[in-house]
């Protein structure tokens, strides 16, 4: 059994204000996902340009802050924002749904494709490859903020918390949200798909490792479990995509449409 560190979750401190480790790990999230599309711009015959690439990550970052925090008040906090209004904006209180932040950022992904006369099916293809490393990192965040805990446990990693010896369950979200879905998309990625099949692979493997996790986390306390002992509210969000996941994949191998991301020969 190993013992939680128990991490201050301010990096530093500079008079009135103070940097968080959750922070930081979203701005590496960020910088992550403009390192790898940048590369994947540079590709011989990708149809993307550098400046595509900024504009492109400035509006995913708008999708993820404000639909992570509005997903999260909706999904988990109605009852926390009824006792206190102005809840919605204690961001620095922590707070973020996966779920929002992708319905986030498939609306601003939307407006970014609209806006530049691209195809909204190859951004989100495009995007598809990028969240992997960042997700790992937030969730590396969570871990250091000591949030979303598991079950309790006796396999030899779990880490005693408060008395009681938990699964460290941000770390399995690190690696299967995280690591395995940067590992599986980036290589799926790598050769010319059909349009659509980056998606509903993103969406399949990422729903396979978050609901895989789901069954050692422990529900936020104010929801509990939705239904004998093992439904959780983030199984019933990640349902949904894994069935869209393979519903893409199926259509893209179906219609076998040539993805817009790589310029005509």
């Amino acid at each position: 059994m190993l013992v939680y560190p128990g991490f201050d979750p301010v990096a530093l401190e500079l008079g009135p204000l103070k940097v968080r480790w959750y922070g930081i790990t979203y701005l590496v999230a960020f910088g992550a996902a403009w390192w790898l599309a940048r590369r994947r711009a540079a590709a011989p015959g990708s149809s993307w340009k550098p400046i595509d690439v900024d504009d492109f990550l400035f509006f995913a970052m708008l999708g993820v802050i404000f639909g992570g925090r509005i997903g999260y008040v909706l999904f988990y906090g109605m009852g926390l924002w009824r006792d206190d209004w102005l809840y919605p904006l204690r961001i620095w209180e922590g707070g973020m749904s996966f779920h929002g932040g992708l319905i986030g950022v498939l609306v601003s992904l939307a407006v970014f494709a609209v806006r530049r006369g691209r195809n909204v099916a190859d951004v989100f293809d495009f995007a598809a490859a990028l969240p992997g490393l960042g997700i790992c990192a937030v969730r590396i965040g969570n871990f250091i903020n000591g949030e979303l805990w598991g079950r309790a446990g006796d396999a030899p990693w779990v880490m005693w918390v408060d008395g009681v010896a938990r699964h460290p369950t941000q770390l399995y979200e690190a690696a299967l949200e995280g690591l395995l879905v940067a590992a599986v998309t980036w290589w799926y990625t790598a050769r010319p798909r059909p349009q659509l099949a980056p998606s509903g692979m993103f969406l399949l493997i990422y729903a396979f490792g978050r609901m895989t996790v789901e069954f050692w986390r422990m529900p936020d306390a104010h929801i509990g479990y939705l239904y004998g002992g093992w439904l959780t509210m983030g199984h019933v969000l990640t349902l949904p995509m894994a069935i869209g996941g393979v519903a893409l994949l199926v259509i893209a191998a179906r219609r076998n449409r040539p993805s817009g991301n790589l310029a005509a020969s």
